[in-house]
């Protein structure tokens, strides 16, 4: 029988009683979807082929050679857990509409993925999301890309040498466009963190019940159905057992400079002191920079990052509406719109994120997120997430503004924020933070079986 996608309770990958198409599910998915498989380094390729028989066999050679299944890849984390064996590195690739047509798809045939941003690509998407047009983007992103490419792993010099194995094995007729280097960044607790130096990541849908079982769950169940992010793959030899997850990747820089400013300006006009400056910067994100939430009590101090809170009594006094992690995660709805985040930090800087140096030492640029997820959906979950909560000015209540970290669009309302944490007062209306996260560039691919990539 076909995989239930929608079952409701988390895969236990390793049971016994698994039956023979999720096995093959497993078998045939890639990783990194389902968990996100270590990528401290990560090198992605952006590549063009322009030869129907070459491209072909490429991606069958780097599916046969180097790549590994889901399953495998589960396998590992157990495995190193039990016995501290390090596993192999992560290969995974992802085709854009236009790969499709170049590797011998017509056009009839691409109309089997359902999900309309993926048929149009992303370029002719900005629109919808408030993008910058293509014509301000990187000039890779401007280019017809039809495959991505990414390697990661713990240790750079494996990153380093798999990458050149790869890249050497293009056909003459391929080329290679551009690429990205991600590396991860970690504060002194060794929790994952992006430039503006707030834990990131911490808040994942989970689809595995060993993963789900860790969690704490008393106010917020963190497991979610497959059907967030599996699709069936419509070219693969069996859909009912090999999946694939649309993928959206994009370059988002950070102006880290200009972020601490705004921190800086909204404490002083909050008329925030001492420790309680750090709630300025909360007000934007809805956690503070080590990772506890805005919602249940004031900062804690050590401990580990929680998870385990909802909004539900929270009329904006605590965390409000416009914050980043209440826009991107309601909670209390929109379950189904939940994406797995799977980006990287990328771009070096000389000082710390997480000290306490004065906002002009800060990186203007250069640096940033390469902001990577998988989604059942593009249109109802990536662009839905974009365009009707970070971008809505009037996301659940009217003038709440837009979401300050990654919200775009003119934000020309004025807004209020608590003075007090939990109290009603709230300060007098006063303009919103400036813009400090740009796109890039970026493409929209499908992630597809290891069925379709060996079968080509």
């Amino acid at each position: 029988m076909p995989v239930d996608l929608n079952n409701a309770q988390p895969l236990a990958w390793d049971s016994a009683t698994l039956d023979a198409d999720t096995k093959a599910m497993l078998d045939n998915l890639q990783p990194n979807i389902l968990r996100a498989h270590v990528r401290d380094h990560l090198s992605v390729l952006f590549v063009r082929f322009n030869d129907v028989a070459e491209g072909r066999a490429y991606l069958r050679r780097l599916a046969v050679t180097k790549m590994k299944s889901a399953r495998k890849h589960l396998q590992e984390t157990r495995d190193f857990t039990a016995r501290g064996r390090r596993g192999s590195p992560y290969v995974g690739v992802g085709i854009s509409k236009a790969g499709y047509r170049d590797l011998g798809h017509s056009v009839e045939d691409v109309r089997a993925f359902g999900d309309k941003a993926f048929r149009d690509g992303m370029k002719r998407r900005t629109a919808e999301v408030n993008d910058p047009p293509a014509e301000q983007w990187e000039w890779v992103y401007q280019r017809e890309i039809h495959a991505v490419i990414l390697i990661g792993d713990d240790d750079t010099h494996t990153v380093a040498a798999l990458r050149e194995e790869i890249v050497a094995d293009l056909p003459e007729s391929a080329r290679l466009l551009g690429e990205e280097t991600g590396k991860s960044m970690r504060n002194p607790a060794g929790d994952g963190i992006e430039h503006f130096g707030y834990v990131d990541g911490r808040s994942q849908p989970l689809f595995l019940k060993d993963d789900v079982d860790k969690e704490p769950k008393e106010h917020w169940d963190p497991a979610f159905p497959l059907a967030n992010i599996l699709v069936q793959d419509p070219f693969a030899p069996n859909p009912d057992r090999h999946h694939g997850s649309y993928l959206v990747f994009r370059k988002l820089e950070q102006n880290v400079r200009a972020f601490k400013e705004n921190e800086q300006e909204l404490a002083d006009s909050l008329g925030l002191a001492g420790a309680d400056r750090d709630r300025a910067g909360a007000l934007l994100v809805g956690r503070f920079e080590d990772g506890t939430p805005l919602t249940s009590k004031p900062k804690e101090v050590g401990g580990p990052v929680s998870n385990d809170f909802n909004f539900d009594t929270d009329d904006g006094t605590k965390c409000p509406f416009s914050a980043h992690v209440r826009k991107t995660n309601p909670r209390s709805f929109g379950r189904e719109v939940l994406m797995a985040r799977r980006g990287q930090t990328y771009g070096d800087r000389d000082d710390q994120p997480w000290d306490d140096s004065p906002p002009e030492v800060r990186p203007r640029g250069d640096v940033g997120l390469l902001f990577m997820a998988f989604n059942s959906s593009l249109v109802d979950q990536f662009e839905f997430t974009q365009q009707s909560w970070a971008n809505s000015p009037d996301f659940q209540v009217a003038g709440t503004g837009h979401d300050p970290v990654i919200g775009q669009g003119d934000r020309d309302i004025k807004v209020t924020h608590p003075t007090a944490w939990g109290k009603p007062e709230m300060s007098e209306p006063q303009a919103q933070v400036t813009q400090t996260v740009t796109l890039k560039g970026g493409e929209y691919f499908f992630a597809p079986s290891l069925a379709y990539l060996r079968n080509l």
